[in-house]
């Protein structure tokens, strides 16, 4: 224990009494003080002995507080819980598709046909939107382009013979189906939804004895390495043929007016490209997202007219993964998706990408993050809130 101990005796002597006074002041460990301050007032005819009572009073109580103090001070502190810090980065994304076109068209008019609506699934190539209609006369003039250079194309061709007539139709088909073959083959090895059946024999107990029952099972999966080598070995043969028929063309091509027939391909392919400015196909396999045109309407060169979206896989988008959690995070690395509309819905997925270049959200650099879900939920949607939790 620490104090401090005061006493201060004041006598004033006059001429017919005494006057005696004492203070005691005292500290316990610098945190509790108090003083005790008396007056005695004597006679003439009292003694001394009164003035040591006190003194001893006094410093009875002091030890006393002091004790009392101590036995205080010294109790044992509660136990205070270990707490361990939580290392698991999570982050807020969207949900999207794992592709989407906005199409727009390249030349402004008045929206002559829909060929589609919204939610519609589409294909590869389908046509979706035609701008202009009979009486448009920028549209009359490009089918009219297009009808005339084919037609010139074609006296050319008849006129240097059957063998070349047979020469272009030759090489116009290997070259339709090299491009079967090749989108074929990147459908087998990127998509995980592939069409699939399986046969299998088992054997069982029937009334008649054991026999052998066939089993059908129809799935979608990622294609089998078998299938990926068929689909490489088939590619390989279309190229040989394309380069076959490409051989015959080049040999027979340079016939009579052979110097026509650049400017006549060149003519034909403008011409296509300039009635295709007035039609919008679709870009890939998916469905209509959002349809802004409508028929009759007119819509603007590089206003978006159509979206159409791949919703056979999903994809989450992040924004706000900080500098000090990406270095902590590997594209493969496994994740949990909880999406705020289906709160108990756990979605597996993967880092597909991280960011090279940074944002930065409110004051914070932060690197875009995006998830391939490798699970599913029909009540998905694009656009939904998601937090993901990329684990440690």
């Amino acid at each position: 224990m620490i104090f401090h101990l005061t006493v201060c005796i004041l006598i004033k002597i006059g001429l017919s009494n005494h006057w005696f006074g004492g203070r005691i002041r005292f500290r316990e460990n610098c945190r509790r003080s108090f003083s005790i301050r008396i007056f005695i007032k004597k006679g003439k005819d009292s003694s001394m002995n009164t003035k040591a009572i006190f003194l001893i009073v006094l410093t009875g109580l002091f030890f006393t507080a002091c004790s009392s103090s101590t036995e205080a001070g010294t109790e044992t502190p509660e136990a205070i819980p270990t707490v361990v810090a939580d290392d698991t980065i999570i982050a807020e994304g969207r949900v999207e598709p794992i592709q989407y076109a906005e199409i727009a068209f390249t030349a402004s008019g008045m929206v002559g046909e829909l060929m589609v609506k919204e939610g519609q699934v589409v294909k590869e190539g389908d046509p979706l939107i035609r701008l202009g209609s009979e009486n448009d006369s920028s549209y009359a003039s490009a089918q009219l382009e297009l009808a005339d250079a084919q037609k010139a194309m074609d006296d050319l061709v008849n006129s240097r013979g059957p063998d070349f007539a047979q020469a272009v139709i030759d090489l116009h088909d290997a070259e339709k189906k090299y491009t079967r073959a090749e989108n074929y083959l990147r459908y087998l090895k990127t998509s995980d939804r592939v069409p699939q059946t399986s046969y299998s024999v088992r054997l069982v107990q029937t009334a008649r004895g054991y026999e052998y029952k066939p089993e059908v099972e129809n799935f979608k999966g990622p294609a089998s390495e078998e299938w990926i080598l068929n689909a490489t070995n088939d590619l390989a043969l279309k190229k040989a043929a394309l380069e076959k028929a490409q051989r015959a063309y080049d040999n027979l091509k340079d016939g009579p007016n052979a110097e026509q027939l650049p400017v006549l391909e060149a003519r034909l392919n403008a011409a296509k490209a300039a009635l295709s400015a007035f039609t919008i196909t679709a870009p890939f396999n998916g469905m209509v997202a959002e349809l802004n045109a409508k028929t009759g309407s007119t819509i603007n060169a590089g206003e978006i007219a159509i979206v159409v979206a791949d919703t056979s896989r999903w994809i989450v988008i992040t924004t706000d993964v900080t500098e000090i959690d990406v270095v902590r995070l590997a594209e493969g690395q496994s994740t949990v998706v909880t999406l705020d509309a289906l709160p108990d819905v756990d979605l597996k997925g993967e880092i597909l990408l991280i960011g090279q270049n940074y944002l930065e959200n409110q004051g914070d650099v932060v690197y875009e993050v995006t998830v391939l879900l490798t699970d599913t939920n029909p009540a998905m949607r694009w656009g939904m809130t998601a937090a993901v939790n990329f684990g440690q």
